[in-house]
């Protein structure tokens, strides 16, 4: 997944002349930078996509990666169910379900989840390692991983040190944990 564009990248994108994304840049209508020391322009991926949306345009390679990932690890099939309705594909995301620790390496490797929800029902130490283990691999330091723990657990903050970014306790109010995931998702594209 490419983060950068070149102005002549961003023009065969959009169909366009090169000189064209150049007045767009200078503009300030396309937000960017220039390469220090020359005059080349660069377009991150993201501020690509909102001009994109914002006027109009069709994103065509650029549709899949405009859509925001979220893989759901668990065994609750009604928490999953009203997970996925709150999160409709319509709505710029994606979501896949993954059921145990073995389905969720493997959705994780070929997805890509910008956001995981794990929820601990399925097994504490599980989900604990599930957490520790896509925490040592660097390609999920900007996953956002959501834990919804039980409610007995007697220190839900401590699971942060097992690579959660946040934890939940049950019960939750599931628009607010959806709330919370669209913020933490958005900030964290927003910071790339």
């Amino acid at each position: 997944m490419k983060k950068v564009f070149t102005t002549g990248q961003v023009a065969k994108i959009c169909k366009v002349a090169p000189r064209t994304v150049s007045k767009w840049f200078d503009s300030g209508r396309l937000v960017g930078y220039r390469i220090p020391g020359s005059q080349d322009r660069r377009i991150p991926r993201e501020h690509l996509i909102r001009f994109l949306k914002e006027h109009q345009m069709p994103l065509g390679e650029l549709e899949e990666e405009s859509m925001s990932k979220l893989l759901i690890i668990g065994t609750d099939r009604m928490m999953i169910d009203r997970l996925r309705a709150m999160m409709p594909e319509s709505e710029d995301y994606k979501v896949q379900i993954a059921h145990s620790g073995f389905e969720a390496g493997i959705q994780a490797e070929s997805f890509h989840p910008d956001a995981i929800v794990l929820d601990l029902a399925m097994g504490r130490s599980e989900g604990i390692q599930i957490a520790s283990n896509l925490r040592r691999n660097n390609s999920y330091d900007e996953c956002v991983i959501i834990g919804l723990a039980s409610e007995d657990e007697a220190d839900p903050d401590s699971l942060t040190n097992h690579g959660f970014t946040e934890v939940f306790k049950k019960p939750f109010d599931p628009a607010l944990l959806v709330e919370r995931l669209r913020t933490m998702v958005r900030s964290k594209k927003e910071a790339l």
